[in-house]
């Protein structure tokens, strides 16, 4: 029995409604559905320009998503020379970056944050000393404490971080980071004085893994300490500096992520926290 034109007509009009919708993997089969030996000569052209369209569709899907996928690469990797400059001019060191970035992300995971959050956390622990930039090499690389005058100076550090991460709307939910990250448990820190769960998550969880590296780290002005002394020193700071919840967890992942990230030469540690970091923005490309 030969379909009547009606039947062609639904057919096409299925195919349009799946093209507009991006499911293009259904349209061939409706194709195939539509076209025969039995199909008017006006149907198989229209046929054919759907399937033709849909190839060149997916063709260019394809390319914008590679061309995203460019972008995201540039982006991350501008964001590792960032952190990497100011890590070295600070402390001779890149190494510190990307460490505290695996270690933030590895609690981040552990408390369960969502890959939103973890994507705005990487992104503040790779630049939260950013506007260190700003500060004056004799304040910035003195090896003797600092006076009241020039810590009051080392302080807008925080406020130069915040004014250059802001200038990109891609590095927007860095900001809590770059901006919290000295605000402490009792609101006692800086620059806002925050007190408990009114600072962000993120820059609670990147407190913890910046000191306990501070403190397992050589510097030119001090020998590392061990971890046990480290995480001592941090849980001290539960009264005042730190979230207890967030330490507690800390403290249990601590001794095997240093473990492991202590036998990894520089270039295995970049390539570690690359991987780690790819993960997360790979499915948000």
């Amino acid at each position: 029995m030969e379909k009547d034109e009606q039947f062609y007509l639904k057919q096409l009009v299925k195919l349009t409604e799946l093209i507009a919708g991006g499911n293009y993997d259904k349209v061939n089969t409706l194709l195939s559905m539509t076209t025969g030996s039995d199909t008017p000569p006006k149907v198989m052209a229209l046929a054919e320009a759907f399937s033709l369209m849909v190839v060149q569709l997916e063709a260019r899907e394809w390319h914008l998503e590679m061309l995203v996928q460019d972008l995201v690469s540039a982006n991350l990797t501008t964001l590792e020379l960032l952190g990497a400059a100011i890590s070295k001019r600070d402390s001779d060191t890149s190494a510190h970056n990307y460490r505290v970035t695996v270690y933030a992300v590895l609690l981040a995971e552990a408390v369960g944050l969502g890959d939103d959050t973890v994507r705005a956390l990487i992104k503040g622990a790779m630049l939260h000393d950013l506007g260190k930039i700003a500060i004056p090499d004799h304040i910035l690389l003195k090896p003797g404490k600092l006076t009241e005058e020039e810590f009051a100076v080392m302080r807008t550090h925080v406020q130069h971080g915040v004014d250059i991460v802001k200038k990109s709307a891609w590095l927007e939910d860095a900001v809590d980071v770059v901006r919290y990250h000295h605000e402490k448990y009792d609101g006692k820190g800086y620059l806002r004085g925050l007190a408990g769960e009114d600072i962000p998550i993120t820059a609670r969880i990147f407190a913890i893994v910046d000191v306990f590296d501070a403190l397992t780290s050589r510097r030119p002005y001090k020998e590392p300490m061990s971890v046990e002394r480290s995480l001592a020193i941090i849980n001290q700071g539960t009264a005042n500096h730190f979230d207890p919840a967030l330490v507690d967890v800390f403290v249990g992942l601590a001794p095997g992520a240093y473990e492991k990230l202590a036998r990894m030469e520089e270039e295995e540690l970049v390539q570690y926290m690359r991987d780690m970091v790819n993960a997360y923005f790979e499915d948000a490309a």
